[in-house]
């Protein structure tokens, strides 16, 4: 805890004001004397002004804090960047002597904030437990000279605090989401009861005989469902894992490809919750023995958000999984994608033809999906029809007219395909070839004049001739109409914020196959760590693609039954960069890391 404020020179303690906080930013050269008073005459104009906003967004329960005041302001630091709330918590926690720390959503452990201290104790006084570790609890305050608040804390807590720093604003934000979600869920449990049969665990099957299900549209589910979805997005998330285990159900969120628990719900919820979101997706709420799958819209900060359900029968009840489809991230400008000049300008030489066969391989979740989108959108006008066939459909598109695979019914990739033809497409997606029937029915509409885009699963670009013809396509008519190849992953990049810059020991340049001078270096970054990328040194993805086209040099290997290895050598001679070369470049731009580089180029064979 620290022993003074750090304007009053005499050993007293007591809040921060106006007055201290100016003061500090001056003293750490922040600010100019001359700025500092300026922004006290005005703070209260200023502070009226807050007032009234917070009183039109219905939030006067908040207080306003000097920092957030003065961070209001925006006013320019000396030097560089503005004057902002992180910025001014940055210079208190120095001033007194302890570390200040980003608050982390998904580092918070909701049911220690909720079992240490209530919501408006918490909210007036900005504070937020964050973990407890070898009998000591770290506490988060916005104003570590608040003796009474830190001293109430420790009696609470029962052991000694490590009091750290935080923005004011951020605590708050924990405190909405972790309070107002258990409060949706302990109005859930109380409605429910605790002793609400279970039907979903397989240990307590055979105990059961009757019961009634839960409704789905409960108010306290409905919220707690709501803040789940609201929350994925703002985090980013691809997808939201609703998991039953015997005791209790898990969330997690995958974010940048990577699973992260965020919430445990009472087992006795998880049902509710199901159901919500199945009634949501206009799925059956009272089957529980069979997958099923959905589809929700939703409206996101003026954007209209497509969710993907699927339900899963587990050991203990439902899995559900939401797939988020944003449209800002599925649909993005082809020089977007993260593909580099000359192999932009293949996959335009592509996407232009009138004709040919394009595609796209890449294992499950490595942005094909996106990469057809975006070339399909391209090349999509109202003079232009374009169609598409998938399973199942991941965004509807106004300009495209897509097609959903339905078995039952009889519509395959290989049905539908036919019929496609007779609906005078000029372009026509395949989501994926599977079977023979479906790769020479792609090809003959190839043939016939139309441009085909189509996703196979194989590691690389040149394999994927291989499994054409292993699937039965014949390799002279699969040569006179393919017209590239585009194989693709995702890769993580570099947190732009923390990464500092290093270079590639020998091993690692071993490791990637590349051969350096001995005194030859290879400058690299490596994110460090901080609270935007969540400790991770890495934030978002981009893609790493391998372009292939098809000249007349790979049309003879075709024609002639060449293996993998001799159209990759070729394609290379060509100018063809393989996904191990384009993940070493974005390297070497300071994109990605040495192990991600590593991870995702593991199966690259040539």
């Amino acid at each position: 805890m620290p022993e003074t404020s750090p304007n009053d020179g005499k050993g007293r303690l007591g809040p921060l004001g106006l007055e201290q906080i100016l003061a500090l930013l001056v003293r750490n050269g922040l600010l100019q004397e001359p700025d500092a008073l300026s922004l006290r005459d005005k703070a209260p104009l200023q502070r009226r002004r807050l007032q009234r906003e917070r009183q039109a967004a219905g939030t006067t329960d908040i207080p306003i804090t000097w920092a957030e005041l003065v961070a209001s302001f925006q006013q320019p630091a000396v030097g560089s960047g503005r004057i902002t709330e992180t910025r001014i918590q940055q210079a208190v926690a120095e001033a007194a002597g302890l570390p200040y720390i980003a608050v982390d959503p998904l580092r918070v452990d909701p049911k220690l904030v909720s079992d240490t201290v209530s919501f408006a104790y918490a909210r007036r006084n900005r504070i937020l437990p964050l973990a407890v570790k070898d009998g000591r609890m770290t506490l988060a305050v916005d104003d570590p000279y608040s003796r009474d608040v830190i001293v109430t804390m420790t009696n609470r807590a029962g052991m000694p605090l490590d009091v750290v720093v935080s923005a004011a604003s951020d605590i708050q934000q924990v405190l909405d989401e972790v309070f107002r979600f258990r409060a949706s869920v302990r109005g859930a449990v109380a409605e429910l009861g605790d002793g609400a049969t279970d039907f979903g665990n397989l240990e307590q099957l055979v105990q059961l005989t009757a019961g009634t299900n839960v409704e789905g549209d409960d108010r306290h589910v409905v919220h707690a469902v709501d803040f789940l979805m609201r929350y994925a997005l703002e985090q980013r998330a691809s997808d939201l894992h609703i998991e039953p285990k015997r005791d209790s159900s898990h969330v997690r969120l995958r974010i940048d490809g990577v699973l992260h628990k965020v919430q445990e719900l009472p087992k006795v919820v998880h049902r509710a919750v199901v159901s919500r979101i199945k009634t949501m997706a206009r799925l059956d709420i009272a089957e529980k023995r069979r997958p099923q799958d959905g589809r929700i819209k939703l409206a996101h900060h003026d954007l209209e958000v497509e969710l993907r359900i699927s339900t899963l029968p587990t050991a203990f009840g439902e899995k559900v999984v939401t797939r988020f489809f944003d449209p800002q991230v599925l649909f993005q400008s082809l020089d977007q994608l993260g593909l580099f000049p000359t192999e932009l300008e293949y996959f335009n030489s592509f996407i232009r033809r009138p004709n040919g066969l394009i595609l796209v391989t890449g294992p499950t979740g490595s942005g094909k999906t996106t990469t057809l989108y975006s070339g399909l959108r391209a090349v999509a006008s109202p003079t232009v029809n374009v169609c598409t066939i998938e399973d199942p459909i991941e965004m509807v598109v106004d300009a495209f007219n897509q097609t959903a695979v339905n078995t039952r019914l009889g519509l395959t990739f290989d049905s539908l395909l036919r019929t496609l033809l007779r609906q005078d497409p000029d372009v026509i997606m395949v989501g994926e070839v599977r079977d023979g029937e479906t790769a020479r029915n792609a090809i003959q509409a190839a043939l016939t004049g139309h441009l085909v885009f189509a996703t196979v699963h194989t590691n690389d670009a040149p394999s994927t001739i291989g499994r054409m013809i292993d699937l039965g396509a014949e390799p002279f008519m699969l040569a006179s109409t393919l017209v590239g190849v585009v194989a693709q992953r995702l890769i993580r990049r570099v947190c732009m914020s923390c990464r500092q810059e290093g270079e590639l020991s020998a091993e690692q340049a071993t490791a990637l196959g590349l051969q350096l001078a001995k005194d030859e270096r290879f400058p690299v970054f490596e994110g460090v760590g901080c609270a935007k990328c969540r400790g991770t040194g890495l934030k978002g993805r981009i893609g790493v693609f391998e372009v292939m086209p098809v000249n007349e040099k790979l049309k003879k290997q075709i024609t002639e039954g060449a293996d993998a290895g001799e159209m990759a050598r070729q394609a290379v001679r060509d100018g063809m960069l393989t996904l191990r070369q384009a993940a070493i470049k974005k390297l070497a731009l300071g994109l990605t890391s040495f192990d991600e580089v590593l991870r995702v180029t593991a199966d690259s064979d040539y």
